[in-house]
């Protein structure tokens, strides 16, 4: 995982968040996702750095990488 996130069950349900915080990844992937550009995020949450929505995108991929094999037909 990226030294920028964290999961811990005590911090946000145990959802990844920007280390440090209690700002959660997918909150970061949603407001880039509706068109919010990094400037918009960093003016939100002041104490964000460029490196963490990085961090953030980063983790978002690394989550659509597993590779899932299709069940079988036959069983």
């Amino acid at each position: 995982m990226n030294e920028r996130i964290s999961v811990n069950p005590n911090v946000y349900h145990g959802q990844a968040c920007i280390k440090g915080t209690r700002i959660p990844v997918h909150q970061i992937i949603r407001m880039l996702a509706s068109g919010d550009s990094f400037e918009d995020l960093l003016g939100e949450y002041p104490t964000l750095k460029r490196e963490d929505i990085l961090a953030c995108l980063d983790y978002a991929a690394s989550l659509t990488e597993e590779q899932v094999s299709p069940f079988s037909e036959e069983l």
